[in-house]
């Protein structure tokens, strides 16, 4: 009789532990786990479920994997943002979901990253929303802390990355997924074959530059059907500093773009009138047939949020056509 007592009292334990509708962690698979990140390695115990953002250029993508995600890093309002500092593209996603600013203007706030009970926050390691110098304080006080490099793969790349790291795996693929295919149903209807096309930072902060061909910009465009033309070899030795982009002189904007049609990096309507009136591009093909499109302002950033604003707006560019 005391050992179906004991039996009892067992299962009963047991259903209370998963009376909520999730999983016991005795019962979760896989777990622990250990993740190698840009910073090293990290070991998770269990499953995240309380998680923060100190990077916003990576929020989107947990959003778009459905992670339990409680508050992000705002950065500071501008036309890129809502009034709070989060990106437009994601905004209102995170909105309905609850997620709260967890400090303002990218200004590290320890107390409010601790305020959270996180088990797990997620940071980067370059950009001006980097926490990298104080990840060792973080893990010092039993705050799990994984850091991704978002300046040179592709958000796809994070997005398994992060599912491995949260046990989200089959919702990255998933997110993936209807991507690629909302991409592919785009490209049926885009006639973009044998049009190629460079894509230009035009007065950036000062800046000029065009989009190399294997960063995530260029790649999206080329699932559209587009041959993405990069940086001329002959100016490759004047590009200022690496990244996504390839820098250059004002002066050498006519013979940088190497391709008749433009699409323009973090631009509207606004700046394809500037840049047609443009001095220096006045005999440029591209502006001679006015074949200058903006990608929107939320492009300087690839993320699923973003990526698809730039898909229908391309798309409806060439459906103009």
């Amino acid at each position: 009789m005391l050992l179906i007592k004991l039996f009892i009292a067992i299962i009963t334990i047991a259903a209370a532990l998963s009376g909520s509708g999730q999983p016991a962690w005795s019962q979760e698979v896989g777990w622990p786990r250990t993740i190698r990140h840009a910073a090293g390695e990290l070991t998770l115990v269990r499953k995240p479920v309380r998680i923060v953002s100190t990077t916003p250029s990576v929020t989107g993508i947990l959003l778009a994997i459905e992670a339990p995600l409680l508050a992000s890093t705002a950065t500071t309002p501008s036309p890129l943002t809502d009034a709070k500092g989060f990106f437009s593209q994601w905004a209102d996603d995170a909105d309905k979901r609850g997620v709260k600013v967890l400090y303002p203007n990218l200004k590290f706030d320890i107390e409010a990253v601790l305020g959270w009970k996180p088990d797990l926050v997620i940071a980067s390691t370059t950009g001006a929303d980097s926490i990298l110098q104080h990840r060792a304080e973080l893990e010092a006080l039993g705050v799990p802390t994984l850091v991704v490099d978002y300046s040179s793969r592709s958000w796809q790349e994070l997005a398994t990355e992060l599912g491995k790291a949260t046990g989200l795996e089959r919702e990255a693929a998933a997110a993936i997924a209807r991507f690629d295919a909302d991409l592919a149903a785009a490209a049926g209807g885009i006639p973009a074959k044998g049009t190629k096309a460079s894509i230009v930072g035009y007065n950036i902060a000062g800046s000029y530059s065009v989009a190399r061909t294997a960063s995530p910009v260029s790649k999206l465009v080329s699932g559209l059907g587009f041959e993405v033309v990069g940086l001329p070899p002959e100016l490759k030795p004047n590009s200022a500093r690496p990244s996504d982009f390839e820098f250059f002189s004002r002066e050498n904007l006519s013979a940088a773009i190497a391709a008749d049609t433009v699409f323009l990096l973090r631009a509207t309507e606004k700046d394809v009138e500037a840049f047609l009136a443009e001095p220096v591009l006045a005999n440029h093909p591209a502006v001679a047939g006015k074949r200058v499109y903006p990608l929107g302002l939320t492009s300087f950033r690839i993320d699923p949020y973003s990526g698809r604003q730039i898909i229908e707006r391309l798309r409806e560019s060439f459906a103009r056509r």
